[in-house]
């Protein structure tokens, strides 16, 4: 049987410095390229930060149409995994919590957000699901809480894909990071269980005026098991060789 190695980076929060950013997310997909992955995943609004400030979210916030982002997109790998990475993206004066799919430095699609915390009033819902393919693997996405909505993972799987990429921020003040510390696998293991999808997610760790990130990051099988799991707390990249039914995807 067909595998593909998928991969998903907990990574330290960075907030309002994209530099850091993408040096980070260029060393980890250098490590991902080396591990042999063919997709790597990284957290929710990962380039600008999880910001919910509306007139700094507007200040950061990226036009995917704009030169500002063409010269970002310059300053990701050329070679190496198929890459998911959480941004704040501008579009016609309205702010969205976006996941950028990006293929050898192309931008080859994205995917909004679509089910929104009350916290995040600031951005605009999206409405479209796409699927994506990486080395014949077919994948659609789901951004943190949109894992807590069956049809958000049933359209995936009604697309034909056979993962879940799930970009989360878990960042919460520690009293509440401790009520859902084992909660968000148990959430999305019920989505792999009524889909028959595989999912990885990919989260912040450390912590930040009064709150903490466990994670977690891992990878969850159709049965709705941990198949691979970074320990919580700790940077790194999970690897994992996904097993892929039928043939691959052609163009």
């Amino acid at each position: 049987m067909k595998t593909v190695r998928i991969a998903a980076a907990q990574t330290p929060e960075f907030r309002n410095d994209i530099d850091q950013a993408l040096a980070c997310l260029n060393d980890f997909s250098a490590q991902a390229e080396t591990e042999g992955a063919s997709l790597l995943c990284f957290p929710e609004a990962f380039l600008q930060g999880y910001l919910l400030d509306e007139a700094i979210a507007r200040r950061v916030a990226l036009n995917l149409s704009s030169p500002e982002f063409a010269a970002m997109l310059q300053r990701f790998p050329k070679t190496g995994p198929t890459i998911v990475v959480g941004m704040i993206e501008a579009a016609d004066g309205r702010l969205f919590n976006t996941a950028l799919v990006i293929s050898q430095g192309a931008l080859v699609g994205r995917y909004r957000k679509v089910h929104l915390l009350p916290g995040e009033k600031i951005f605009d819902a999206g409405r479209d699901q796409a699927v994506f393919e990486a080395d014949g693997l077919r994948f659609g996405i789901n951004i943190c809480y949109d894992t807590n909505f069956p049809e958000a993972a049933r359209r995936i799987a009604d697309l034909g894909a056979s993962l879940i990429v799930c970009p989360t921020n878990n960042m919460m003040p520690r009293p509440k990071a401790e009520i859902f510390r084992d909660v968000h696998n148990a959430v999305r293991g019920e989505r792999c269980r009524e889909t028959g999808l595989w999912l990885i997610s990919s989260d912040v760790t450390g912590e930040r005026d009064g709150r903490i990130a466990w994670g977690p990051t891992a990878v969850l099988s159709p049965e709705g098991r941990v198949a691979a799991q970074l320990p919580l707390e700790k940077p790194g990249l999970p690897v994992f060789d996904m097993p892929v039914v039928g043939p691959p995807v052609s163009d």
